[in-house]
């Protein structure tokens, strides 16, 4: 159970402004006197910067506010840092990173600060696209960065297009794309190569991607939640095994269904017992 803070229990404006005057500070000290960070650059932070943003997703995964919290200060402190190495070349410092986002929401938003009218997020998000072309961006996915996992990349890829109006119309039409693939994925199977089969596979975990996103669903969190309720069960599995001091390979798949249907019990009492 989390303990929530009402309004009047939040920090005040000024409070919160101290508080990331005291984080400049202390960068600032870290910076100069501390060994490990006076030698690090931006490529040195990067693989961390990587890092804490996974835990940061983890946290928000299993809703652990109090963790969340404490990543979201890791994160913050990763970009305090950048900011720091830019400002010692004077290229940029941290008043400049938060006034280029602010310079950039504004112009991005003119539903809220021009004389734009919108009527929902849908229109609002075909603004952005639209606005960012206008920006110098010569492809609607050239936002999209190459480095990103590929299941995360293709939700990007097709939130993106469908802002500009390249989109189905209904669910129904995207369920029917994934079937017509998962038809063409069976047909490779039996007559085709390795590579075609797996151009195929391709094609209907890109078309699993874009029904999640018809359905309201996150597919990265979807695929990572089902990740976690394995390793669970799986960690479950070994356990009992332990218990009876068997390996995993001495048990047969009778044993183990045993125990993998108690995991699932165990898993659905837990989470309703926090709910």
């Amino acid at each position: 159970m989390y303990f929530y803070r009402n309004a009047a229990q939040m920090n005040s404006r000024e409070e919160q402004l101290k508080a990331f005057d005291r984080l400049l500070t202390i960068m600032d000290e870290l910076r100069t006197q501390c060994p490990w960070d006076k030698k690090q650059t931006m490529q040195s932070l990067r693989h961390l910067t990587i890092e804490e943003t996974y835990e940061l997703g983890d946290a928000i995964l299993d809703n652990d506010l109090e963790e969340v919290k404490k990543e979201l200060g890791d994160v913050l402190l990763h970009i305090v840092f950048y900011a720091r190495i830019g400002s010692e070349t004077n290229d940029f410092d941290m008043a400049d990173v938060c006034n280029e986002i602010c310079e950039k929401l504004i112009h991005r938003h003119p539903h809220i600060y021009g004389d734009v009218k919108v009527v929902d997020e849908e229109e609002v998000k075909r603004n952005w696209e639209n606005i960012k072309l206008k920006e110098g961006k010569k492809s609607v996915l050239q936002g999209v960065p190459n480095g990103l996992p590929a299941l995360v990349k293709a939700n990007r890829i097709q939130d993106k297009v469908s802002g500009v109006g390249f989109d189905w119309e209904r669910p129904e039409q995207v369920w029917e794309k994934v079937q017509e693939e998962l038809g063409e994925l069976q047909v490779e199977i039996k007559n085709g190569s390795v590579d075609q089969v797996e151009s195929e596979f391709g094609d209907v975990l890109f078309s699993m991607v874009n029904y999640a996103r018809f359905l309201g669903v996150n597919p990265e969190n979807a695929l990572e939640r089902t990740n976690k309720k394995f390793i669970k069960r799986f960690q479950y599995l070994e356990g009992k095994a332990k218990e009876m001091n068997k390996s995993l390979k001495e048990m047969t798949l009778a044993e183990m269904d045993v125990f993998w249907n108690e995991a699932k019990k165990v898993q659905v009492q837990a989470s309703s017992s926090k709910e």
